[in-house]
């Protein structure tokens, strides 16, 4: 069992700081970021013949489809079966630029673009491949809840290590009492320790 949220916490003046806070650093972050941006896509296309951007259909705050924005870090496939197959170790299917880019979580940075359009906020629960949000929501109680916020480019679960391929329920399970917990105790300044620890989080041996 895990914690249930009636509602989004992000109302009146709390909606506004956050929304703020997303569109300010996230604005600066992209200054600062553009000539990485620049460097990483000349690297795709060195690798690898395709788009240097992935896109895929991701669910949003109160169960909004968008199309969340990746650097592309595998080869140019068709799904399995139309199936969303996540990313194992070893995984055949990631280049060599991708394989660098998964490691450091740079493939996540076009995630910028998502959150100055509105769909997504630097910090909240990771959004899922539209799939597995159907699969998990049949499994795990109250799932629908991580929903009640906008998803973001790292969260709780994310610096608490619960990120990577889940091959057990108890893994998702996980990262779901933590994205409820966050969206119970949103604040400012829990966005920014977030934001800091994920520096060091978002890289080690679950990123592949």
């Amino acid at each position: 069992p895990v914690l249930t949220l009636v509602e989004t916490p992000l109302l009146g003046t709390r909606y506004f700081l956050k929304a703020a806070e997303d569109k300010d650093l996230a604005l600066i972050a992209l200054i600062f970021l553009s000539p990485v941006f620049l460097v990483i896509s000349i690297l795709i296309k060195l690798d690898s013949p395709g788009p240097v951007f992935f896109r895929q259909d991701r669910t949003g705050w109160n169960g909004q489809k968008f199309k969340i924005w990746k650097f592309r870090s595998m080869v140019v496939h068709e799904s399995e079966d139309g199936r969303v197959k996540q990313a194992e170790k070893g995984d055949a299917r990631i280049t060599r630029s991708g394989a660098f880019l998964r490691k450091t979580s740079l493939d996540e940075l076009p995630q910028i673009f998502n959150v100055l359009a509105g769909d997504m906020s630097l910090v909240g629960p990771r959004p899922h491949a539209v799939q597995h949000d159907e699969e998990y929501s049949q499994r795990i109680a109250d799932y629908f809840a991580r929903h009640n916020i906008k998803p973001g480019m790292t969260g709780l679960a994310q610096v608490r290590g619960y990120r990577g391929e889940t091959k057990e329920i108890s893994q998702m399970m996980h990262r779901i009492e933590a994205d409820i917990e966050y969206i119970n105790n949103w604040s400012v300044s829990l966005d920014l320790i977030i934001m800091l620890r994920t520096v060091t989080a978002l890289t080690g041996k679950m990123a592949y």
